[in-house]
Formats: structure tokens, C-alpha cells, sequence
């Protein structure tokens, strides 16, 4: 099995470090952290750098697609190498998926036309401008295409996509391997379930986001 995680200059770490620590553990799967070119892209924060060991040339046929989400998707919603890679890749994929706003990258390119998807909630409703249905669900499965809601719902979306591809059995190993078992601090994950003044707060700095 070849998966590959894209990563491009101001993604989100958590949006593709996320998948990679569940999906590396699939037995007979090799990931590949796949971008333009052989170098070290910068997160959204500027503060991490995270490594390309695999050009989208090196990797035309993927069984397994993550597109993660950042501000820095902006500039691949049409005409980048990126969506070029995507819409050929996305012909042979198995599954191809995404990571909070990684969605409208799936959706500009088309694929997600008609198919209900998630995104960050900061920038949910965007999808229908590409023809999807927005879904405030964490994790959406339409076919071959899963998505997931912000950042941290990018573990929720891999282990979900184990258990499709390889059984529920081994997902629930891989999440007792790495223990992920949340349990925040405050219940403030959603914007249905925090004060107003949050919600204005980070609507205020969207661009910050997504």
C-alpha cells in the first residue's frame, strides 16, 4: 500500500503529522511525505519545517491520498502542481482524503461535487461554493472520499480509514499503540459549545487559519 501525504509551504503539522502517526503503523504500507519538490516546506506557524522525501513525479499512483489543510492551501484551490498531481492521482486512488480545510483543495479540483464533506468549521460553509455539501459531522465518508474537520479530527479520519482499508481490529490496536485517548482539558473543541466571545475572537483572525 502507497500512501501519501502531501505536504506544501504553510500546511498545518498536525493535519499531516496526524495521519502519518496512524497510517505509518499499517502493516505493508510505505508513506510517503510527497510535495513538489525535494525540500523542507515551512508549517503554518513558520516555526516547524517538515521534509519532502517524495516528488509528486515519484508517486504518480497512490493508493492512499491526504490533503491537509492551512492557510497555505489558498494558493492550490486551482492551477498548481498540486491539482495537476491530484486530479491524475485521484483516477488509480483507493482512497483519497483530507484534513480540515485540505477539503477545498478536494473540492476545487472538483471531486467532491455533490458529495457531502467537512472541513474546519471556520471554513465549512466555503465547500458548497465548489458544489459539496458541507457537513459539521468530524468525520464524512462519500465513497472513496473521506474528509475530516479541524486538525486534531485528522487522527480521528486515518483511524477511520484503517478500519475501512484493513479492518477494525487493527485500527483499534494502532489507537491503543499510540494511545490516543482525548480527554481536553475544557470542552471547547466545537463552536457550538463556547462562549461568543471565542467564536468572534477567531473568526476575527480566519486568515490565521484557513
Amino acid at each position: 500500500m502507497q500512501i501519501a501525504i502531501v505536504l506544501f509551504e504553510h500546511c498545518t503539522a498536525l493535519d499531516a503529522v496526524g495521519p502519518y502517526e496512524v497510517l505509518s503503523r499499517v502493516p505493508d504500507a510505505t508513506v510517503h511525505m510527497t510535495g513538489a519538490g525535494r525540500t523542507v516546506v515551512r508549517t503554518d506557524t513558520g516555526r516547524l519545517g517538515l521534509q519532502v522525501d517524495t516528488t509528486y513525479a515519484e508517486i504518480p499512483e497512490p493508493d492512499i491520498v491526504v490533503v491537509p489543510g492551512g492557510f497555505g492551501q489558498r494558493v492550490h484551490r486551482e492551477g498548481s502542481e498540486l491539482h495537476e498531481w491530484l486530479l491524475e492521482a485521484d483516477r488509480r486512488t483507493t482512497w483519497t482524503t483530507s484534513v480540515c480545510t485540505g477539503s477545498l483543495v478536494l473540492a476545487s479540483a472538483g471531486l467532491l461535487a455533490g458529495r457531502r464533506a467537512t472541513s474546519h468549521w471556520l471554513a465549512r460553509a466555503d465547500l458548497a461554493e465548489y458544489g459539496a455539501l458541507p457537513s459539521d459531522e468530524r468525520v464524512v465518508v462519500d465513497g472513496k472520499y473521506v474528509t475530516a474537520a479541524g486538525v486534531s479530527a485528522g487522527m480521528d479520519m486515518a483511524l477511520t480509514l484503517v478500519a475501512r482499508a484493513c479492518g477494525v481490529e487493527l485500527a483499534q490496536t494502532i489507537q491503543l499503540g499510540i494511545e490516543y485517548d482525548p480527554q481536553p482539558p475544557y470542552e471547547t473543541g466545537s463552536p457550538d459549545r463556547v462562549p461568543g466571545w471565542a467564536v468572534e475572537l477567531l473568526t476575527s483572525a480566519r486568515s490565521l487559519f484557513v
